[in-house]
């Protein structure tokens, strides 16, 4: 098998897990489960990855690589800070639509070290990126001048959390995408200055506008 064949069969093994894990929940699919999905044997795949921990590590390794450059492509192709959080929005959206509310309890009680790589991710890169589109926002006049900067990265990152515990917002009564839209914008109309507010109004009937059109 060339090098290619076997990068090619560890992404199919990676995507079709990671469909599976974002659709059910990881503790619901099992190795057999991806293995019919493919149409291979479960030998193969552990053939790859040695069992269900090293796959969902590589998996959430992937993952954080795309928050990253989701987040870069975010910031580099907004005009300000009001508008990278919208930009960022969008991307939620995206990757929320065919989420799992359950997908983080899984990580944290099934695959422990792997829930840990996500949060240092989450408490190290992501309070980089928040911080700095908080002092962006500062410096163009678009949010208060006299933002806690470290309080209120620390709070948003939270609330990406709360999102997710069905015990605050139970998968029956609630929408994944729909929380995490509510909490985004009001957190961002909470640090908006009156310029700033004109702005976010506009990027927010936009988006409403859009919506309707689809």
């Amino acid at each position: 098998m060339t090098m290619e064949n076997v990068v090619d069969t560890r992404n199919r093994i990676r995507e079709q897990a990671k469909n599976l894990f974002m659709k059910y929940g990881i503790r619901s699919v099992s190795m057999d489960d991806i293995a019919v999905g493919l149409g291979i044997s479960k030998k193969t795949i552990y053939q790859w990855y040695k069992d269900k921990d090293e796959l969902v590590d590589a998996i959430i390794g992937d993952d954080i690589e795309d928050i990253k450059k989701d987040c870069y492509e975010c910031e580099i192709h907004a005009s300000n800070a009001v508008e990278e959080v919208f930009l960022t929005m969008d991307r939620i959206v995206i990757h929320m639509q065919s989420m799992n509310p359950n997908i983080l309890y899984d990580l944290h009680k099934f695959h422990f070290q792997s829930f840990k790589r996500f949060m240092d991710h989450k408490n190290i890169y992501l309070m980089e990126v928040v911080s700095k589109n908080l002092r962006r926002g500062m410096e163009e006049g678009l949010y208060k001048a006299d933002l806690n900067v470290t309080i209120l990265a620390k709070y948003r990152l939270e609330s990406m959390m709360v999102m997710f515990n069905q015990d605050v917002f139970p998968a029956t009564e609630f929408n994944l995408v729909e929380v995490s839209k509510v909490l985004l914008e009001n957190f961002l109309f909470g640090l908006v200055s009156p310029k700033g507010y004109d702005l976010a109004v506009q990027y927010q009937q936009e988006r409403i506008i859009k919506s309707k059109q689809k």
